[in-house]
């Protein structure tokens, strides 16, 4: 008799880990994203689905060819930790560090999970993503210093805009975001993401 385990699709653990530790952790299980808290849980989420992966690096490709022409920060993948000033490791879809930022980083610190919060965050919401977890985490990079987070909710069609000191905006199916000042003439194409 066979016996199935049905497992949510996110395991939160709580584990005591150095920074170092959980570093060598994400990089000995390549199959698999970590993040963890600023309480220390240990997140382990399975690799992006196939339809996620491929929305995902339109996003990313399209933030690295506005990046190419302007020369003003790095752009990152969904495979890049940050060491965020709250003590937790994330791990955003997309983001963007403003270039002067970065290069204020020592080689070292740039090569493990680098201790700066990106200045522009994207996560995009999977079928099987907490709508709310993902809320908070938005919450979190806003308050770690991020000036510009979208939070892209495909099951629902619309946008969550997160800035400092300000409400969620919300945006219902829109076909375009503008990075306002923060990435100065950046507009998301949204039209094969949603």
């Amino acid at each position: 008799m066979q016996t199935h385990i049905n497992l949510p699709s996110t395991l939160k653990l709580e584990i005591d880990l150095t920074d170092e530790q959980f570093f060598q952790l994400c990089q000995k299980n390549r199959d698999y994203r970590f993040e963890r808290t600023a309480l220390g849980e240990l997140i382990i989420m399975p690799p992006t689905g196939s339809d996620t992966g491929r929305r995902n690096v339109k996003i990313t490709t399209q933030l690295e060819i506005w990046n190419l022409q302007n020369h003003l920060g790095e752009v990152f993948d969904s495979s890049t930790g940050f060491l965020l000033p709250n003590g937790s490791q994330r791990s955003p879809d997309t983001s963007w560090i403003k270039l002067e930022r970065w290069n204020g980083l020592k080689i070292e610190q740039q090569e493990g999970f680098a201790p700066i919060c990106p200045d522009f965050v994207v996560e995009l919401r999977s079928r099987t993503d907490s709508l709310k977890d993902l809320q908070k985490k938005m919450q979190e990079y806003i308050q770690n210093g991020a000036k510009l987070g979208w939070l892209i909710d495909r099951k629902n069609r619309r946008v969550e805009i997160y800035r400092p000191d300000t409400e969620v905006e919300i945006l219902e199916n829109p076909l375009t975001l503008s990075s306002e000042d923060v990435l100065p003439g950046f507009i998301l194409d949204l039209s094969m993401i949603l």
